[in-house]
């Protein structure tokens, strides 16, 4: 699909869908180097940084978050490559690489994501950031499909809410209503196949409930250079949160 067509689709439907968009060959390295990653450095990670299903067990690993801060090919990745150009073609100015991330939902206990929008997390003014979610493995309703609600991203903030989800502690809670599910589309994805989103797009992951495929996904987020963190609204988030609790 040609840039301007990408473009054209992103600001109608909130997300666009690329098949392909890494090789078989790419996305083997990218998982060796995960494997390896996890192998080796995961034990000494902070835990602000890793998360697992079943807390202190290793075999339910659920989430890594800013793999480039300790990996320089992850730094590579975020910050020179096909993803970065992708993101400033999308939000139309240069961007800032905010964070590689490790996805996983185990068997059986991989639960689902609540349906969300990262700009709630990201607080920004203007809000100009794009999220990329890469499958590493075949990723179907039986294991934690994403979906998105098409167009949902020019309606602005839905109210958000504390949930129960481990590394995703906002969701919508009155999501649901015939608009969203009028509008919402599933994605059967292969490895290499790319999801791009707005900030402001709904989406949510099914649960996985197979009883013995994983669901491995890579993420990573870009801010345009014009956003700027609204600190007010970050203050005021922070604090509920130390006050209520996730």
């Amino acid at each position: 699909m040609e840039a301007e067509s990408l473009k054209s689709t992103f600001d109608r439907d909130g997300f666009i869908y690329l098949p392909a968009f890494l090789s078989t060959e790419q996305i083997a390295e990218i998982r060796e180097r995960l494997d390896r990653f996890i192998a080796e450095k995961s034990a000494a990670l902070p835990p602000e940084h890793i998360k697992y299903e079943v807390k202190e067990d290793a075999t339910t690993l659920k989430m890594i978050q800013d793999l480039q801060v300790y990996d320089p090919f992850f730094a590579d990745v975020l910050f020179t490559s096909t993803f970065t150009k992708l993101a400033e073609e999308l939000l139309e100015e240069e961007v800032i690489g905010k964070t590689v991330e490790y996805f996983n939902k185990p068997p059986k206990i991989g639960k689902a994501t609540p349906p969300h929008q990262d700009g709630y997390y990201f607080m920004l003014k203007p809000m100009s950031a794009v999220t990329m979610w890469m499958a590493l493995e075949d990723v179907d309703a039986e294991n934690g499909w994403v979906s998105y609600v098409k167009g949902s991203h020019k309606l602005g903030m839905r109210h958000h809410a504390f949930t129960n989800t481990l590394g995703f502690s906002q969701g919508i809670p009155d999501f649901g209503i015939p608009a969203d599910m009028e509008k919402e589309v599933f994605f059967k994805t292969k490895p290499g196949d790319l999801l791009v989103h707005h900030a402001l797009t709904i989406h949510r992951a099914s649960p996985n409930t197979s009883e013995h495929r994983t669901r491995k996904a890579m993420g990573l987020i870009y801010f345009g250079a014009s956003a700027a963190e609204d600190v007010a609204a970050k203050a005021a988030y922070v604090k509920a949160l130390n006050q209520t609790g996730p």
